[in-house]
């Protein structure tokens, strides 16, 4: 088995070729989707030499490690699949620093963060031990600006880094809940032009919650001087908290306290930060090793393959403590507390699919319950194969001062699972993402010209061939925003099983995150989704039902809470047909001309090209020597100016709109004084074509609704969780998992 190639979907060899396999200098990529699981299973076995392994049994280890893979039955994190066997080397994805109350302690702590992002990681923070905005600070008489002015600092620093392209620079920001500054931090993401790379939580603890239940005030501790300074009202804090969450999402909200009670190793000092999507708390300068089993393949004739779950539970765990030996860890002190912890974290994805292959559906008692046997039967098993580890390799070495050393289960490491985000993982694996249900039955992928290819679920599919219901009318509809719910040509169980996001309720989502934590060592990656019309008091109600199920933390996200969300994907109760405007198709054969004309940024050559009949048809643009960014930009004004011209656009329109736009260089051409490239575009279009015939209108039609054009009208959406657009393909972005994720192209913004 391990010999096969690995069978991938052609959205999965899309990514892989996008952000993960080997590229020459060039930018070709050089590396096959085998190659690369070949490269991470040798590099991440040869950890076995450390233990006394032989060549031989070495080897047996790397097959099992490529099967594993290659049969997409684990994928361990980005960070491995893309630098494992590579020069970087740098295998983690979540580290958490500690932010002290000095300057050299929180440059020196941006200083880490940008060697982290570069390495492709992201990071936590608490912010809980800066001083308050405008104490005083003795060293310099001056007054301290604030745990939020410098969260903007940290977040001006990823901004500049962005990981070279690969993996985006993401963290948490997180502040305790009786810091005096805690009303400015709620508060400091209302717009969500602010603060782009940090996600936010509060730190809740214990007290507050019995306060906010009591209707009391709480004490506002200043974390220089541990003094009290203030008081706040309990409740009126924690609905200010959901009333932001509702308006945008954030922040979230973690029960610090909760996460301590489970600290294994309280003696090395408390948790105080997560990673940036919160399910992995950790210790400060402490990274972690995530990897997820793909349930939907733990799946054998309608029934759970507890046999191949317990094996696969068995090979990750010993992975991923391989890992921890491979890693090659961006400063010396993370180095040293990861090894002495060598904490795990194995998850799960697919876990939608697995229901839909037993005909569970997602929000029914039964799928709760097949949730804790899974997540226990995990556990189970990953205890017992760390356990095995550290009769092989040794406990870790910070065992003795853990609270296991009191309990006698000697472990190989500290932690063992965490349910992570999988948004690009489980689109290599084909898979649901994480725990989070279903989030179409079909949906429109963009392919080449901008047109749309219904992607769908491949059970769907063949459920609905088997049962005779399946046709390209069907797909398409359903592609483009119409619930299967609202379909009765779909037989009813076939409906009640392919349940999305926003057919559940915010209970459902909120007791299956509190099945998982049950068996999970560190946190739950998971997003609670509301329609738009939820109100407040829904959210209010769904993070109290997480604190009393015993969850370790909680993101919520209401549809179209963001402004930034443009695609809208809406229920047609009566569907309202929209006027779109279809751009003319292209001929084959084009004729034009090129135009040469002298900018303050060089030559640029504006080539116009017209169709059959002599009609304006498209607008070329290169500039002498241009690239990067200018180039892009030609590009932009070339592709819109040809839409606009094949969309029928009246010619003086698209003049007036380029036209006196000014850059820093102008320059004077025979012609007059140019202000711009964009001006310079404006001036050659109106000599080459005012004199042309004017461009033909494209044809008007009545159209069905499609995705950029359906209209909520009953607020439930079919599409879950779209909150824009994404910069590198034009799809559609979606939260999931605290994530911002696009499933076409891999691209995420965590």
């Amino acid at each position: 088995m391990g010999k096969m190639a690995p069978k991938l979907s052609e959205n999965a060899r899309k990514v892989l070729e996008k952000r993960y396999l080997k590229k020459d200098s060039s930018g070709k990529v050089v590396e096959t989707a085998e190659e690369m699981f070949r490269r991470v299973a040798e590099n991440i076995a040869s950890a076995e030499k450390f233990y006394g392994t032989s060549v031989e049994d070495e080897k047996k280890v790397a097959e099992k490690f490529y099967a594993l893979m290659a049969d997409l039955e684990f994928l361990p994190n980005s960070p491995t699949l893309m630098n494992a066997g590579r020069e970087l080397q740098q295998l983690s994805a979540c580290f958490v620093l500690s932010v002290e109350d000095s300057m050299e302690s929180i440059f020196e702590a941006i200083k880490n963060t940008a060697m982290i992002h570069k390495s492709g990681g992201g990071t936590g923070f608490s912010f809980s031990r800066l001083r308050p905005k405008n104490s005083r600070v003795r060293s310099t008489g001056g007054v301290a600006s604030g745990p939020v002015s410098f969260l903007k600092v940290f977040d001006a620093a990823t901004q500049a880094v962005k990981q070279g392209g690969t993996r985006r620079g993401a963290n948490m920001g997180i502040l305790r809940i009786d810091h005096p500054d805690i009303m400015e931090f709620i508060s400091c993401k209302e717009s969500d032009k602010d603060i782009t790379n940090f996600n936010i939580s509060v730190a809740v603890t214990e007290d507050f919650m019995q306060r906010v239940k009591n209707n009391q005030e709480y004490d506002l501790i200043d974390p220089h001087s541990k003094k009290t300074v203030g008081k706040l009202k309990a409740k009126e804090v924690f609905k200010k908290i959901v009333e932001m969450a509702w308006k945008n999402g954030e922040p979230g909200i973690i029960f610090i306290d909760r996460m301590n009670k489970y600290n294994p190793t309280p003696a090395l000092g408390e948790y105080e930060s997560t990673n940036p999507c919160g399910e992995q708390v950790l210790l400060p300068y402490e990274s972690c090793n995530l990897g997820s089993i793909n349930l939907s393949k733990m799946v054998s004739a309608k029934k759970v393959d507890w046999e191949k779950l317990a094996e696969t539970t068995k090979l990750a765990v010993r992975f991923l403590d391989n890992v921890i030996d491979m890693n090659k860890y961006p400063l010396p002190k993370i180095e040293e507390i990861t090894k002495g912890n060598r904490k795990i974290g194995l998850g799960v994805m697919g876990f939608a699919d697995m229901l839909v292959r037993l005909d569970i559906p997602y929000n029914s008692e039964e799928a709760i319950a097949l949730a804790g046997k899974v997540m226990g039967f995990i556990l189970e098993k990953a205890h017992d194969a760390s356990c095995a580890l550290a009769k092989e390799r040794g406990t870790f070495p910070n065992f003795e001062k853990s609270i296991y050393a009191k309990k006698g289960s000697r472990l190989r490491n500290a932690t063992l699972t965490t349910i992570a985000p999988t948004g690009t993982l489980s689109i290599i694996a084909n898979c649901s993402s994480g725990i989070e249900p279903l989030f179409a039955v079909a949906y429109l992928r963009k392919v080449l010209d901008g047109e749309g290819l219904p992607e769908v679920h491949p059970i769907f599919e063949e459920i609905a061939k088997a049962k005779d219901f399946y046709s390209a009318e069907l797909i398409k509809l359903i592609s483009q925003g119409k619930s299967i719910q609202d379909l009765p040509e779909i037989p009813q169980d076939v409906r009640s099983v392919f349940v999305t996001s926003h057919d559940i309720s915010p209970e459902w989502h909120i007791r299956m995150q509190a099945a998982f934590q049950q068996s999970t060592n560190n946190a739950v990656s998971k997003t609670v989704n509301f329609s738009h019309q939820a109100t407040m008091a829904d959210v209010e109600k769904v993070y109290k039902m997480a604190y009393e199920l015993g969850c370790k933390g909680v993101t919520i996200y209401r549809d179209r809470s963001r402004s930034e969300q443009v695609l809208n994907l809406g229920r047609q109760e009566s569907p309202r047909l929209e006027i779109s405007i279809s751009p003319r198709p292209r001929p084959q054969v084009v004729t034009g001309t090129t135009t040469k004309i002298t900018t303050g940024c060089g030559n640029l050559y504006i080539t116009i090209n017209e169709d059959e009949e002599g009609c304006p048809f498209e607008v070329f643009m290169q500039m002498g020597k241009a690239g990067g960014c200018a180039a892009s930009q030609l590009e932009a004004i070339g592709r819109l100016v040809s839409l606009a011209l094949r969309a029928g656009i009246d010619l003086k329109s698209i003049i007036d709109q380029l036209r006196g736009i000014r850059c820093p260089s102008p320059s004077w051409s025979k012609d007059g004084r140019i202000f711009s490239c964009a001006d310079a575009i404006a001036r050659v279009i109106e000599i080459r074509l005012t004199k042309k015939p004017e461009a033909k209108p494209a044809k008007k039609q009545a159209s069905e609704p499609s995705v950029q054009q359906a209209k909520e009208s009953s607020g439930k959406v079919k599409i879950a969780n779209v909150v824009g657009v994404c910069p590198d393909c034009g799809s559609a972005l979606r939260h999931e998992e605290g994530c911002v994720v696009c499933t076409a192209c891999g691209y995420t913004r965590c």
